[in-house]
């Protein structure tokens, strides 16, 4: 079976759950009333654990409006009115900021970073359930849709840096993505250099750059369609993958959410999607994963990534010969200038993963020159998600982060 016809039977296996879930549950009661839960913001989730929330919004150039959640200070240590550094945290595809939040107050990477005295920013890209709005153009006009990470890279990762440092009167911060959110960085410091400028250090966590390697189903399965320019990239591309239907996303929430009604069935259907061959993943937060995930991308950040895997290089969009000659003015899209990259850089990846594959990884230290730490977690079975699910991933990942962090602090301190 191929993995395009497994994960089309694991889709169909879990909306069959969903309709024998909702027919036992009927047919034990037939006059059950069930309201659909409202929304759950990242700012709700931080205020929940006693933190203090903020919700910021920033307009890109080309209108689309970003939804950034501030956690100003942690409750625990009461450092309100103490000068406190950034840390701006983006997050990967098909995600938001929540993904920094569901392993709760001890564990989960944003509270860690507030805990040990960091002023927190959690990022939101264009086009996901918090930053799907534009003041130039309706989110129904196709128009919205058309954009890739590049963009994210090129004008939001700078836009919310700009509006953070003159909110903080810092001049620099420090960042962590994950998957996405690294990839962006790299497009962002080598596009715009003189970004490099406004990091003190920034972690990348399973960069996938280069993709020649990966063995991602998905990735895998698309590539002979959508991987080049042509029919399928037409058929497919500048549009919402897997649109963002509200009350299909409530229906699933109400469902299989945060104290769940079908909660036996979801069980299975958690399984299901996750899989039970990691060890590493921290199911208990599955629940409140389905609140808000899939997020919402446009289907050319997915190309995008599929055309890495083809052509193996770290290459802007390819829209084919035609339109490459009109916005690049070359037959081939330009490769990312990664020798721009000059921030102090931190890189994490693991043996596991299919995304940001080992093999991929090991091209980044020979290309980029301030690449200080380049780390191989030691668990063999450390796979991509791992870096902000993984049930170790405070020791193994969070509390080396902010350690390195906390020395580029404490070694600034009277500069």
């Amino acid at each position: 079976m191929s993995s395009i016809d497994s994960a089309r039977m694991k889709l169909l296996l879990i909306l069959a759950l969903l309709v024998a879930a909702s027919a036992a549950e009927v047919e034990v009661n037939p006059h059950i009333d069930i309201s659909l839960k409202p929304v759950k913001t990242s700012a709700d989730r931080i205020r929940e654990h006693g933190y203090p929330a903020e919700s910021h919004y920033v307009e890109t150039p080309d209108g689309y409006v970003l939804n950034l959640f501030r956690i100003p200070y942690s409750h625990k240590l009461q450092n309100q009115n103490t000068k406190k550094p950034a840390v701006l945290i983006q997050h990967g595809l098909f995600s938001c900021s929540d993904c920094f939040l569901l392993n709760g107050p001890d564990h989960a990477l944003a509270y860690n970073f507030a805990d040990s005295g960091f002023d927190v920013w959690l990022g939101n890209a264009r086009g996901n359930l918090y930053s799907r709005n534009n003041t130039k153009i309706s989110i129904n006009h196709p128009q919205f849709w058309d954009f890739s990470w590049h963009e994210i890279g090129n004008i939001d990762i700078p836009a919310m840096i700009d509006y953070i440092l003159e909110e903080t009167g810092e001049t620099k911060l420090h960042y962590v993505g994950h998957s996405q959110g690294t990839t962006v960085f790299f497009v962002m410091t080598s596009t715009r250099p003189e970004y490099n400028n406004k990091i003190k250090t920034a972690h990348m966590l399973a960069p996938p750059i280069f993709m020649g390697n990966a063995t991602d189903g998905l990735v895998v399965g698309l590539a002979p369609y959508v991987g080049t320019p042509g029919t399928g990239s037409d058929i497919l591309g500048t549009q919402e993958f897997i649109p963002h239907n509200y009350y299909v996303q409530r229906l699933l929430d109400t469902a299989c959410g945060g104290n769940p009604i079908f909660s036996k069935y979801c069980d299975v259907l958690f399984l299901m999607w996750a899989g039970t061959d990691n060890s590493n993943l921290n199911y208990t937060i599955l629940p409140q994963l389905v609140e808000t995930h899939p997020a919402g991308i446009s289907s050319n950040q997915g190309i995008h990534y599929i055309q890495e895997y083809v052509s193996n290089e770290f290459r802007q969009f390819d829209y084919g010969y035609a339109k490459n000659m009109k916005v690049y003015g070359q037959e081939k899209p330009p490769n990312y200038p990664l020798e721009n990259i000059s921030a102090d850089m931190y890189i994490y990846y693991g043996m596991a993963d299919g995304s940001a594959t080992y093999l991929d990884i090991q091209r980044l230290p020979d290309l980029v020159s301030s690449i200080k730490h380049f780390k191989l977690i030691d668990d063999p079975k450390w796979g991509h998600v791992d870096f902000i699910f993984a049930n170790q991933v405070k020791e193994t990942i969070n509390d080396p982060v902010i350690g390195f962090c906390k020395d580029y602090e404490n070694s600034h301190r009277n500069m």
